[in-house]
């Protein structure tokens, strides 16, 4: 009876074995065929003020900031896009400011990157920062040439 039980065991231990061989084959070939998610990234957006903050005075004309934020941003980047702002604040006494701003975007780095790029920029126009922001986003470099 115990040879009888022996051989029942291992023929349900086999049964078992393909079982959850057939059911994982099953669940990876159902996850395979799901559509892929596409994949994120993340753009980062530097608003780098020109006004000296200890004068309030630009530091330099607007062609010639882009110009040194430009060779900043090559240092630490394959690529970006500059755009012209024009910025403006009070300050504390009610004074009003206006600031010619470089607005930079960035793709396919990470914000240590980011950061050693904004630590330059501080230096070169004397801010006290630069705002960032990551924005979560899907980026394509789409192109009608066939392959």
């Amino acid at each position: 009876m115990s040879k009888k039980l022996g051989i029942c065991v291992a023929v349900l231990s086999v049964i078992a074995i393909c079982l959850s061989a057939f059911s994982l084959f099953a669940v990876k070939t159902a996850t395979d065929n799901q559509p892929k998610e596409e994949a994120k990234d993340v753009q980062y957006v530097m608003y780098v003020g020109t006004n000296d903050k200890d004068t309030n005075e630009p530091v330099c004309k607007p062609e010639e900031a882009k110009a040194k934020v430009d060779e900043i941003l090559i240092k630490h980047f394959g690529g970006f896009t500059i755009q012209d702002a024009n910025g403006g604040w009070v300050d504390d006494s009610g004074k009003r400011y206006d600031e010619y701003t470089v607005v930079v975007y960035i793709s396919d780095t990470d914000l240590e990157s980011v950061h050693k790029a904004a630590d330059d920029l501080i230096k070169e126009f004397n801010q006290s920062s630069v705002l960032i922001q990551a924005n979560e986003t899907k980026t394509e470099f789409y192109s009608t040439e066939q392959q």
